[in-house]
């Protein structure tokens, strides 16, 4: 089967392949993540810190801050079309975020190759401070997301 003429360009492909993410990505949605931007090996998104997003302390629990990253980093690393999971990731916390704050989550690709991606992932509150760097490692099997999904 051929690809279709709307996942033919990189950028239509990763518009496809968030789409089909995104609409099976019951987590996601729950956090009311908003995904901006993508493309290959990128992708922004956003959401609203919420009274139930905070710990025992009036911060945003840092289990909301990885998963928003941890998803940005989903997005971008199977923006190439073929499936991908993570091997390894880590997260440093900088600052805490507070309700009300709009957060803007941004995973960047670093490296890409055969069958690893590497990429850095950048969250920051509406006031450009930086709350938490996140680095995930992506094992890229052979599947064809789309492909898949089109037989």
């Amino acid at each position: 089967m051929s690809p279709s003429s709307e996942t033919t360009s990189p950028n239509r492909r990763a518009e496809a392949v968030k789409d089909l993410m995104l609409a099976n990505d019951s987590y996601s949605q729950l956090l009311g993540l908003e995904v901006d931007e993508v493309g290959p090996g990128y992708c922004r998104l956003h959401f609203t810190v919420r009274p139930e997003m905070l710990n025992g302390f009036a911060a945003l629990h840092g289990g909301v801050t990885f998963s928003a990253a941890d998803s940005a980093f989903a997005f971008a690393c199977n923006s190439h079309g073929r499936q991908s999971v993570g091997l390894t990731v880590t997260v440093d916390y900088l600052e805490a975020g507070r309700l009300g704050d709009v957060i803007t989550v941004e995973a960047r690709e670093e490296s890409l190759k055969h069958k690893v991606g590497v990429y850095q992932v950048r969250v920051i509150n509406q006031n450009g401070l930086t709350l938490a760097l996140f680095k995930g490692t992506a094992y890229r099997t052979s599947n064809d997301i789309l492909q898949e999904t089109n037989s």
